[in-house]
């Protein structure tokens, strides 16, 4: 049984996950800093797993998906250090199984991609969908029934929003993102959350529906990224929270270019293979 391990590199973190066959055993979120060396992730990565009481040894095959290129050296060099294997990395030439329609493909980051096949997977019945994804940046990203990659819309995200008033108003203080206990806010760090909370909620639904008068197929709308849950349960037009969706995500990617189902090679040959190497 494979025992994979999936990184996905964001701007602000880094979520990785160990999917036993198909079952997502443990997951964790830690700083992004594009100057960590392998050895430190060997101790991060080493700590975590014996913190659920997992095996080192047992990991055995791995992909990453990033959007700060800098940081994958110290990630892939982690790999092939401490697992003996170079990981699987999401980018051109990998089988996504989704045909990409931007005009410029290579421009679609990678966890826009990885987040898209992953909600696909998860609407049946010939609907479209629509992944809200609450990061550094906001990004809304649409697909077809037809499992195609049509396009998005990308916003500063609700934190960079937080920091920009923090940073640029000298009478604002820095906020926790959290729920208000009104919509009029009584005292600055209320109003400022009730802006931040109900603000993006309002944007998040005006853009979805937005969306949906312009395609002409039913798109189920799907949020993941930290502040998924906490955002979503202030709109309307999210219908499914998943924080999990980019690391589900990575493991069908695996699957389709290196796992049992596509290819019975070792981690190091099947990778090779995936890249036209």
């Amino acid at each position: 049984m494979t025992v994979l391990l999936a990184v996905d590199v964001g701007n602000t973190n880094t979520v990785l996950g160990v999917f036993r066959g198909g079952d997502l055993f443990a997951h964790w979120r830690i700083e992004t800093r594009a100057s960590r060396t392998s050895d430190e992730y060997a101790v991060l990565v080493r700590s975590l797993l014996e913190l659920e009481g997992f095996a080192w040894g047992s990991l055995d095959a791995g992909i990453i998906s990033s959007v700060v290129p800098p940081a994958v050296f110290g990630i892939q060099r982690f790999f092939k250090q401490y697992l003996g294997a170079p990981a699987l990395v999401v980018g051109p030439g990998i089988k996504t199984g989704m045909p990409i329609l931007y005009e410029n493909p290579r421009e679609v980051g990678a966890d826009r991609i990885v987040n898209a096949v992953a909600a696909y997977e998860q609407c049946h019945g010939g609907s479209g969908c629509i992944v809200v994804d609450f990061g550094t940046a906001t990004t809304w990203d649409v697909v077809t029934p037809r499992g195609e990659y049509l396009g998005g819309i990308i916003a500063p995200g609700v934190q960079i929003s937080a920091e920009a008033l923090y940073g640029k108003a000298a009478k604002l203080p820095r906020v926790e993102i959290a729920r208000p206990p009104k919509v009029i806010g009584r005292n600055t760090v209320s109003s400022m959350q009730a802006g931040l909370l109900y603000g993006y909620a309002g944007m998040v639904d005006a853009l979805v529906t937005r969306i949906r008068n312009e395609v002409d197929f039913p798109a189920r709308c799907i949020a993941t990224g930290g502040l998924a849950e906490l955002i979503a349960s202030e709109t309307t037009t999210i219908e499914a929270t998943d924080e999990l969706l980019t690391l589900k995500g990575l493991k069908i990617l695996y699957d389709r270019n290196v796992g049992a189902h596509a290819t019975g090679a070792p981690l190091d040959k099947a990778a090779e293979k995936a890249h036209g190497s």
